[in-house]
């Protein structure tokens, strides 16, 4: 993602615009973007480490959509928690958290999440 050229005492060198890459890059793992992801982004900036206005806006959008999401998702989990204190064990037939929809049910009784041995 990030290119840099090497001096004298070979020490790496960074153009300004890397540097801004490298910020972007810090932030996006800060919110839980894969570096895949962001590496698809720089990728498609045609192999530039500045992205442009209008390239920033976009990649921001998607982002933000992401990060939503997973905001919602989160805070779905925690506010479905709060039904966990009476049972503990998270293995309720109708257990929101561990069989959203009863959908082992439909694989009959006994312990479906054991792994074969």
């Amino acid at each position: 993602m990030i290119h840099s050229q090497r001096n004298a005492g070979n020490q790496r060198r960074y153009r300004r615009d890397v540097l801004r890459a490298v910020a972007i890059i810090k932030i996006a793992q800060r919110i839980g973007i894969p570096l895949a992801t962001i590496g698809d982004a720089f990728g498609r900036a045609a192999g530039r480490a500045h992205l442009s206005a209008k390239e920033w806006k976009m990649l921001s959008s998607q982002w933000r959509e992401e990060l939503d999401r997973r905001i919602h998702t989160l805070t779905a989990l925690r506010d479905q928690l709060d039904g966990c204190i009476g049972c503990g064990c998270l293995s309720r037939r109708d257990c929101p958290l561990r069989n959203p929809g009863d959908k082992l049910g439909e694989e009959g009784t006994g312990a479906r999440l054991l792994e074969d041995e």
